[in-house]
């Protein structure tokens, strides 16, 4: 009678049970049936086991550039903590370069990437591009068009706040784009959603910008918005893959730098749904160029764009993540040019940059002007005044606007660094050329839409009534 090998074999042999006994377990008595010996059939079985746990770094073994410094004490704690959660970052195992821009601040627990945080791995980790997969930035040049009529189209076809557009606004992306979507096994429930949120802007810092070129005074349209639902709804999807990873390979990584390891056919599947994520978000900036040009009968004479929020793989094989930090280094896409956008705040220039490809920031720039501090301490520095008086105040001369009708003051320009203080660092630490800017006519950005929620309103109702029940 021919042996047969069997589970509790590999166990009395000493093997870990797990999900791979399977195919182990296959190939060992598929040698046995061609005549191989016992032995031989638990060796062969032996080989579809995991490889032992990857332990993390030791604390500091794997250093980070720096490229940001301090001029104000709030600077400097914020300093402190980016430096404390990148040291921790680096700890994970497949993680071998990191890097800070000028505009980092932390964004979630200790060991999380923050805001303006680069990290080289082997792996890919969607911790490290987070739920806003392809945040990016757009412009446009409408030449021979006054900046007022400009804001005012792009003010008539955009939308920002929760959810998608409502039926009877919606859009189709291109074909391909939805074509690729069908294809892939990540992507395939998701085409409704592509639909519905086309053409929208989101909330948060994301903003349609009006200015005018300090070179030759053309307007220009800037925009600035991710990936949406559908790239939420993959970063859903891809923690969970990185999750059943990080469980197997590598217990002891913090769950937010999980990855997915390359040459594997969940990476190959994941990579292609963020490339097809890209190119949806890319044709969402450009569907607002077109709907204001059209809606002025106007003509576009020039255009790029780039993400800022996203991973790179370059050809050392590693994947360069850039999570609020733009690509600097020479043909980073194949749509790519050799410009770039920094925006700084609503009040301030959009920097057209080109980027230097900097060792000490890893072929990254910043990508804005980032903050000091959280939004709830911001609003609570502001207590005295109204929303009104600060609006005033911080936005004279400009068009600032909230498409819900309700002013968010922590998008407001003392809710970020220092604009000058940045520029200064991008010029002291050598991660970008300024080229030209885009100076400030009128902005419009979602506002505290959630104030007016009904939700909210019942919340408030029920503190005026003196309960917090329903």
């Amino acid at each position: 009678m021919t042996e047969v090998l069997s589970g509790q074999d590999l166990i009395d042999a000493g093997v870990k049970q797990g999900k791979w006994f399977g195919r182990a377990l296959a190939a060992g008595n598929a040698l046995l049936d061609k005549g191989g010996s016992f032995e031989e059939a638990i060796a062969v079985a032996r080989g579809f086991a995991p490889p032992p746990p990857a332990l993390p770094h030791a604390s500091g073994t794997v250093p980070f550039h720096l490229n940001i410094a301090a001029e104000t004490p709030d600077e400097q704690a914020n300093i402190d903590s980016v430096v404390l959660t990148m040291t921790e970052l680096m700890r994970t195992p497949v993680v071998r370069a990191g890097a800070v821009m000028p505009d980092a601040c932390p964004a979630g627990p200790v060991g999380t990437i923050p805001v303006g945080g680069v990290a080289v791995s082997e792996g890919i980790h969607p911790g490290m591009h987070s739920a806003d997969i392809c945040c990016s930035m757009a412009i446009s040049l409408f030449p021979g068009v006054a900046p007022a009529a400009l804001l005012d189209a792009v003010h008539a076809v955009t939308h920002f706040g929760p959810g998608g557009r409502p039926r009877g606004q919606q859009m189709r992306p291109p074909a391909e784009v939805m074509a690729r979507f069908e294809a892939n096994p990540l992507l395939r429930d998701i085409p409704s959603m592509a639909i519905e949120h086309f053409g929208t802007q989101g909330d948060g810092n994301h903003f349609a910008y009006v200015g005018t070129l300090k070179s030759s005074g053309v307007t220009a349209l800037v925009t600035h918005h991710g990936s949406r639902g559908p790239g939420a709804r993959l970063y859903g999807k891809g923690m969970r893959v990185a999750e059943d990873f990080r469980r197997l390979l590598s217990p002891e990584t913090a769950p937010q730098n999980a990855w997915i390891p390359a040459d594997t056919r969940e990476a190959d599947e994941y990579w292609d749904a963020l490339q097809a994520i890209r190119e949806w978000t890319k044709h969402n900036h450009v569907v607002i160029h077109d709907m204001a040009a059209e809606r002025l009968s106007a003509k576009v004479s020039d255009r790029f764009w780039n993400e800022h929020n996203f991973v790179f793989r370059r050809s050392d094989g590693l994947f360069y993540h850039g999570k609020g930090a733009t690509p600097a280094f020479d043909n980073w896409a194949g749509d790519a040019t050799d410009l770039t956008l920094i925006p700084l705040n609503m009040a301030e220039p959009v920097l057209i940059v080109r980027g230097k490809n900097a060792a000490n920031g890893l072929g990254f720039s910043p990508h804005g002007a980032g903050r000091n501090l959280s939004r709830t301490r911001h609003k609570r520095m502001q207590e005295g005044r109204t929303d009104a008086e600060i609006l005033a105040a911080e936005t004279q001369g400009i068009d600032a606007r909230f498409f819900s009708g309700v002013t968010d003051i922590s998008e407001l320009p003392s809710a970020y660094k220092s604009a000058a203080s940045v520029r200064r660092q991008i010029e002291h630490y050598g991660l970008a050329e300024v080229v030209d800017e885009v100076l400030p006519f009128g902005c419009i950005m979602a506002g505290d839409w959630e104030k007016e929620a009904p939700w909210r309103k019942k919340k408030q109702r029920r503190q005026e009534q003196g309960t917090g029940r329903p």
